[in-house]
């Protein structure tokens, strides 16, 4: 991950383990606002969607030093344990969509 001064806008793609699309998609909601609870995303709007095998496809931005602070914030690490369970962590290659000119996902309603 690149990660520097300044705020960062990453692009995460979850692929949900056998069975767990709706716990994945409740984690999908909580993530950022728990982020924003501990100062560690900022308030830029989050776009989620779902590409056409069910992963889910997360936009939002760190806030300076967010990424460092996380790998030791408690609460986190907690939601990191669900998400491990829920699902992989892949890279945004390994989509289909990635292939495209303009990559498309289906908009997820995170509210």
């Amino acid at each position: 991950m690149q990660s520097g001064p300044g705020k960062t806008l990453v692009i995460v793609v979850y692929r949900p383990k056998p069975g767990m699309e709706a716990e994945l998609l409740q984690l999908t909601r909580e993530h950022v606002p728990l982020l924003r609870r501990e100062g560690l995303a900022t308030d830029r709007p989050v776009v989620a969607g779902r590409a056409t095998d069910g992963t889910v496809v997360e936009v939002f931005e760190w806030a300076e030093g967010g990424v460092e602070r996380s790998h030791s914030n408690p609460v986190v690490l907690k939601l990191w344990e669900r998400y491990a369970a829920a699902c992989e962590i892949v890279p945004l290659n390994q989509l289909a969509e990635s292939s495209t000119m303009f990559a498309s996902f289906a908009p997820l309603d995170l509210g």
